[in-house]
């Protein structure tokens, strides 16, 4: 049964317009869990701040708000209605701690950092329209997962050398395959600087200059990227080389100074013509001595979580834009740097009471939005919405996207396809802005996979009675139990309906809420 926009009655969008209100007036005062030193360094901070600036604390999320978040946050996926009912039915004081845990040994915490680590390190432009990506969301999952150390990752991504199909780590180079591009990238990813500003000019409100920014890309110089056009066309894996020769034959802007490698208002490499340059920038750029390398994934890293960086924007750290929390910033710093254990910083954030807030803002609190008095709302990315969207209308949630594309294009019914159309011009999105317009919400509208209601429709036609159908269809979209007025409406609903169709009906306007698509 096909839906149009103008099909569905206002009626029903009412009914399941998510009272949100309601059901976050209910108990909000779980039992706390001790939290390891890094929660506690978090809350102390933050609450100092919050009393500097007489900025009241929402109180902590209760235990479906903190579900549906979490998961989201480490998993890029909404549980299933079993795992929301048997975490909102657990009386253990320590669900809360031990499910993050659980999270983060899951698979699927690899593949969504990989998921968002890929969107950063391949930039969408003409240049990479051929160039197949998952060969570095694969390689970057198995490292997530293991939790090899950050420091030992960033060092292989900028090492990478050999063919594509041997080594998914080249693709950072292949898609970024001009010296430009591999500086500023670099730059932007491990060491949280906008270092292209001074490509061209000395930067007006910073330490760097230009001679700075061409001394980082002299290590650059001697990479050479396959082209990705050839490689296709030739059928053959495309690659990354570094040849002897300074320069070979990489094409540069016109603002190119050929200076010898030197770190960032550092030293200079004292290296050899005939030696890789690469092995030397690695090793700087992931010591534990370097000034920006721990500091800037610490603050990637809370932006995740939290929508907003200590330093916002997010890769633009520098002297004149001041962190919110700067004693945080670098005891936290200190802490990563150690031994770079990405899960063991995730495990500290969720842990804290600060991530554990409501989204609810409280008298005077309504304005913040990086202070941390309450959560942000986040809105789900296109692949977080893609995946939840396929679970819930239980279809393979990854299909091979190589093999559903198209000439012109991705398959829009594929994963890539539905992500492209729903991802926003923006390269750099805020984390707390609605990116989707007009389009998307009528794509979601109309879908036909959506209308037919899929995986979960049938377990609330198979429910003993309307209550419980109804229940399932909010668990399983919502990741909670509707409230009573819900409940009461919709029964009502169902009961001058169609049963099918009216389980069916509710079931399209969850997934088309505005609590579906957020994170709250």
């Amino acid at each position: 049964m096909s839906r149009s926009y103008l099909w569905i009655p206002a009626t029903l969008c009412a009914l399941v317009a998510v009272s949100y209100a309601s059901a976050a007036e209910k108990s909000r005062a779980p039992v706390k869990n001790e939290a390891p030193s890094i929660s506690k360094q978090i809350d102390t901070a933050i609450e100092k701040r919050l009393a500097d600036e007489k900025l009241t604390a929402s109180p902590l999320a209760d235990d479906a708000e903190f579900l549906r978040r979490v998961y989201l946050d480490i998993t890029g996926i909404i549980p299933t209605p079993e795992k929301a009912a048997a975490f909102l039915d657990d009386k253990d004081p320590a669900k809360r701690s031990k499910l993050i845990d659980e999270l983060l040994a899951s698979p699927a915490y690899g593949r969504h950092m990989a998921d968002i680590w890929t969107e950063m390190m391949v930039p969408r432009s003409s240049d990479n329209r051929r160039l197949q990506s998952e060969p570095l969301t694969s390689w970057l999952e198995e490292q997530f997962n293991k939790n090899r150390p950050w420091n030992e990752t960033a060092r292989d991504i900028l090492m990478a050398s050999g063919k594509q199909d041997e080594n998914g780590a080249v693709t950072f180079y292949l898609a970024n395959p001009t010296v430009d591009k591999m500086t500023d990238q670099t730059s932007k990813l491990f060491l949280g600087l906008q270092l292209q500003c001074a490509q061209c000019h000395n930067h007006p409100f910073t330490t760097w200059k230009q001679d700075d920014y061409w001394g980082m890309a002299a290590f650059f110089f001697k990479v050479q990227p396959d082209n990705i056009k050839k490689a296709n066309k030739d059928d053959a894996s495309p690659g990354v080389s570094e040849t002897n020769k300074q320069g070979g034959k990489t094409k540069l802007p016109d603002s190119a100074k050929k200076l010898p490698p030197k770190f960032l208002l550092a030293e200079e490499a004292k290296l050899k013509p005939s030696e890789p340059y690469r092995p030397a920038l690695a090793a700087w750029v992931t010591s534990a001595d370097n000034p920006y390398f721990a500091r800037a994934m610490v603050n990637r890293m809370w932006g995740q979580y939290f929508g907003r960086g200590l330093v916002q924007p997010i890769d633009d750290m520098h002297d004149g834009n001041a962190p919110s929390h700067p004693e945080l910033l670098g005891d936290l710093t200190i802490d990563f740097g150690t031994g770079f254990d990405l899960k063991g910083l995730i495990r500290g954030i969720c842990n804290s009471e600060t991530y554990q807030r409501s989204t609810k803002t409280t008298e005077g609190n309504e304005s913040d939005d990086h202070l941390c008095s309450h959560q942000n709302i986040k809105p789900l990315t296109p692949e977080e919405l893609y995946d939840s969207l396929m679970q819930v209308v239980g279809k393979q949630a990854r299909p091979q996207d190589k093999n559903n594309t198209r000439k012109g294009g991705p398959n829009p019914l594929s994963r890539v396809g539905f992500v492209t159309f729903f991802r926003g011009d923006d390269d750099n999105p805020d984390m707390i802005e609605y990116q989707a317009g007009i389009p998307q919400v009528l794509r979601l509208m109309n879908a036909e996979l959506l209308n037919r209601g899929g995986e979960l429709l049938a377990r609330a036609n198979r429910a003993t009675d309307d209550g419980k159908a109804i229940e399932v269809l909010y668990l399983g979209t919502v990741s909670r139990r509707p409230t009573a007025e819900e409940a009461k409406r919709l029964q009502e609903y169902v009961g001058k309906h169609d049963k099918k169709n009216a389980y069916s009906d509710i079931l399209w306007a969850l997934m088309n809420s505005s609590e579906f698509a957020l994170s709250r």
